[in-house]
């Protein structure tokens, strides 16, 4: 009579299958992680621009983004002390930011200081640009 259960090798037999499974999926688990970071990471930083754009408007205030390498800031322009007073900071991991400029939003709507925003990672990359109209446009590059 046989005892009911599974046998030491029938064990072994499913578990080396399913490490066998599993290594060969990792690399695109990988891949998708960081597909995922990056096109969060130009979605974030597209609505802040828009959002830095219409906080202007609403404020009647001067908004800028600054771009850091790992990053962006939000500074709005406080006309009382004649400075520029840091809003919101925000960090993302696994992406390179790489401007040529910090936009300034103006109060009717219109930015200074056009930039080039260019989100990266080594996935691919996307290119963000900002017209004196304040309109923002994304492209993926690769």
């Amino acid at each position: 009579m046989r005892e009911k259960g599974f046998s030491l090798l029938d064990l072994i037999t499913t578990l080396s299958i399913l490490s066998i499974l599993l290594s060969i999926s990792l690399p695109a688990f990988r891949k998708m992680s960081s597909n995922y970071q990056l096109q969060s990471a130009t979605r974030e930083i597209c609505a802040r621009l828009n959002y830095a754009r219409y906080k202007s408007i609403f404020q009647k205030t001067k908004f800028k983004v600054k771009f850091l390498k790992r990053g962006y800031t939000v500074e709005k322009y406080n006309s009382a002390k004649k400075k520029w007073e840091k809003e919101k900071d925000t960090f993302f991991k696994n992406v390179i930011i790489n401007a040529n400029n910090s936009p300034i939003f103006h109060p009717n709507g219109t930015v200074s200081n056009l930039a080039s925003i260019y989100i990266s990672n080594s996935v691919g990359k996307y290119k963000i640009t900002i017209a004196i109209s304040g309109r923002i446009k994304t492209i993926k590059i690769k």
